[in-house]
């Protein structure tokens, strides 16, 4: 069954209750009536509420409709925020430096709006200790909680240990300020040649004038 509402001479009913243009409700009126109105108005007929009785009927310019909600269509789907988990892999016994690093990306992830899957691998005799997994995980995720919360508890997955931590920010808003602080950062670009301009100018305003040559 097509979604497309029936329009014009395609609209099979005797009566319809009419839409105007601006959305002003003109009343019941037969069908052959509401086909001279959309002639007059050079407009379409479109058939807006099929299953009401009357079908409701509006006049408008349906090419031109299609065309705006196609648009609106693509917008929403180009602001659409996907659901996205990353995963960050870090040992017991990681070093000073890496878990700093690892830890900056953790940021990075939360900050864009993104999950973050933590796992806690173990080797060896390290699975006899999972409390230091547990200990890392409850680490981590304490400094970065301005950013993000414990989603998941860590549990014990094998050989590994998983917590996911879940951002603050909305993917929406993160996705939001990122094309801010892009446009911004245009904004400024500008600036530079104006501001060597302006220096320009000073530097010609400090050399001193040309005597008049004499007669």
């Amino acid at each position: 069954m097509s979604a497309e509402p029936r329009i014009n001479d395609r609209i099979r009913v005797p009566e319809v209750r009419l839409v105007g243009p601006s959305g002003e409700q003109v009343g019941i009126v037969p069908l052959a009536k509401a086909l001279e109105l959309a002639q007059e108005y050079d407009l379409d007929l479109v058939e807006v509420a099929a299953n009401a009785r009357p079908p409701v009927c509006k006049l408008m310019d349906y090419g031109k409709f299609k065309y705006e909600s196609a648009m609106k269509a693509r917008e929403a789907r180009k602001n659409q925020a996907h659901t996205v988990i990353k995963e960050m892999k870090l040992r017991p016994k990681i070093d000073p430096h890496d878990y700093d690093t690892k830890k900056g990306h953790v940021v990075r992830f939360l900050k864009q709006g993104d999950k973050v899957k933590i796992t806690i691998m173990f080797r060896g005799r390290e699975q006899s200790r999972p409390e230091l997994g547990y200990r890392l995980l409850q680490r981590l995720a304490e400094d970065v909680q301005d950013l993000g919360f414990i989603e998941s508890n860590p549990k014990q997955d094998g050989r590994n240990m998983i917590m996911v931590l879940g951002p603050h920010k909305k993917k929406t808003e993160a996705m939001a300020e990122a094309r801010e602080a892009q446009a911004a950062r245009k904004a400024d670009a500008p600036g530079t040649t104006s501001r060597r301009d302006r220096a320009a100018d000073e530097q010609s305003a400090e050399e001193p004038a040309e005597e008049p040559a004499e007669a």
